[in-house]
C-alpha cells in the first residue's frame, strides 16, 4: 500500500473538474471577486491533495488468520487493527482501518503493487473469520 499512481490520476481529474467550474463561472460573467476565491479555493484544495498524495507512507498489511496488522517498512511492527471496505473497484480497494486503540484511518490498495497476492487480500478482506475464537479451540469436525 502507499502512493498510488491510479488514486493520483483520479484526485488530478477531481481538481481539474473543479478549475473547469471556475472557469465556466467566470465564463457566465459571475463576479471577479467570487470567481478569485473560487480560484483561490480550488488552487489550495490541489495543493493540499498533491501534498496529502505525496506524502503517502509506504505501509504492509498483514493478515494472521485472527487480526490485521498494519506496518511501516521502516518503522518495524505496527499496530493491530480490523479493516472494513467501503469501496471495491476490483483491482482497487478503499478500506477503512480501525485500529485497537480506537484510531481509524483509510487505506488505498490496489492490484498492480503486488498482484501475485491480490487474490489472497481480496479472500482475506471478505473473509468472516472470527477474531474472538478462544485460544486452543479445536475447528469443528468435517463428519456430521
Amino acid at each position: 500500500m502507499g502512493r498510488s499512481a491510479w488514486l493520483g490520476r483520479l484526485l488530478a481529474l477531481a481538481w481539474a473538474a473543479g478549475a473547469l467550474a471556475c472557469a465556466a463561472w467566470a465564463w457566465q460573467g459571475a463576479a471577479p471577486t467570487r470567481v478569485a476565491a473560487g480560484v483561490a479555493a480550488t488552487v489550495v484544495a490541489g495543493a493540499w491533495v498533491a501534498r496529502w498524495w505525496w506524502r503517502l507512507p509506504d505501509r504492509q498489511l498483514h493478515w494472521d488468520g485472527g487480526a490485521w496488522h498494519r506496518s511501516e517498512p521502516l518503522a518495524g511492527e505496527g499496530a493491530a487493527g480490523r479493516i472494513e471496505p467501503a469501496l471495491d473497484l476490483q483491482s482497487a480497494l478503499l478500506l477503512r482501518w480501525r485500529g485497537q486503540d480506537g484510531g481509524g484511518d483509510w487505506i488505498w490498495a490496489e492490484r498492480s503493487r503486488l498482484p501475485a497476492r491480490w487474490d489472497a487480500l481480496r479472500r482475506a478482506v471478505y473473509s468472516r473469520a472470527d477474531a474472538d475464537v478462544l485460544p486452543g479451540a479445536k475447528p469443528p469436525s468435517p463428519r456430521p
